[in-house]
């Protein structure tokens, strides 16, 4: 899930055999790139593109449809779009395109100063801590949004022309298990990011998608963790206040054959839920106190077993 580029907390090996209207002027730019290029090239040299918007509804909020074409199961949250027309009424009053580029669909140029000295105002303005975080990962999340449209695979977040949609195969995962995503809106769409596979593979009902610090996303996510309790609730993170639980622990040291024999008969509807913390080393340390402070919210207590891997595999596992 994690590049080791990036530094991140968890790696997967997979194996595989629009009723708001912007501006007319605006048109998504940006130079054909050939075919042969390797996917962590073409994830890092792409060219300054506008935001597509258009007269088909592409520019205008995200709708429903499309936020879930991008991976989410979640209502499309009111803060993202509420950033999008902010940013649309700002180009109408600057007279500035909005232009997008590099990994992660980053603002540029001069439209990006007018609306770095916005959004700090704004900022500003929000006395809630919480609302400030829910603004700043909201305005992550609209940017890469805006600068993807027309340009990333909704899928697999590659550029069109690198899409590896096909190479993929789903496949089922065990019924007593449930994958959570919870990513880090920096790495949301980001083209060299693995943690997307999870739910190309399972399907995101068996490994969902949860954005942090949208509201939408985590009320989702923490409703399903009070359902099943703290009991079925994991984190794959190296704990360093407690000493990490294994794999075997989770499953209390049953056999396969018992555990399917008890899910079935005891927790059918209420699987093993794993949070899969997908950031840089330094945001996740933010993301897994968030997830203490919603455990203690939840549970009354901070505390939530984690679970580590073993790092003995290859070398590879070793360093990182």
């Amino acid at each position: 899930m994690l590049s080791s580029a990036s530094n991140r907390v968890l790696t997967f090996t997979l194996q595989f055999s629009s009723s708001l209207k912007f501006s007319p002027k605006t048109h998504i730019d940006y130079r054909p790139r050939s075919l042969h290029s390797s996917i962590m090239s073409s994830a890092s040299r792409s060219s300054p593109r506008e935001a597509l918007l258009d007269d088909s509804g592409c520019g205008g909020p995200i709708t429903l449809e499309e936020w879930q074409r991008w991976g989410c199961i979640s209502p499309v949250p009111a803060m993202v779009n509420a950033v999008i027309q902010d940013l649309k009424l700002l180009e109408n009053n600057i007279d500035a395109h909005m232009v997008f580029g590099g990994n992660g669909g980053k603002l540029q140029g001069d439209f990006k100063i007018q609306e770095d000295k916005k959004h700090r105002a704004k900022y500003e303005t929000l006395a809630d801590s919480d609302k400030k975080f829910q603004f700043y990962s909201s305005r992550q999340i609209a940017c890469r949004l805006l600068g993807s449209r027309g340009y990333l695979c909704q899928k697999c977040w590659l550029p069109m022309e690198d899409c590896m949609c096909s190479k993929v195969k789903p496949s089922s995962l065990w019924h007593g298990i449930k994958f959570w995503v919870y990513m880090h809106p920096k790495d949301f769409l980001r083209q060299n990011n693995t943690g997307k596979l999870l739910w190309q593979v399972f399907g995101v009902q068996a490994a969902t998608l949860c954005l942090y610090g949208i509201s939408e996303d985590e009320e989702i996510m923490w409703n399903a963790f009070k359902d099943a309790g703290k009991a079925k609730v994991w984190c794959l993170y190296p704990n360093h206040n407690n000493a990490p639980k294994t794999v075997q622990d989770a499953f209390s040291h049953q056999t396969s054959a018992d555990m399917e024999c008890a899910y079935s008969l005891t927790n059918k509807d209420r699987p093993l839920n794993f949070v899969l913390i997908d950031g840089t080393w330094s945001n996740s340390a933010a993301m897994f106190r968030r997830v203490k402070e919603q455990a203690k919210l939840a549970w009354g207590e901070e505390d939530i077993p984690c679970i580590s891997l073993a790092t003995g595999a290859s070398a590879m596992h070793k360093l990182r």
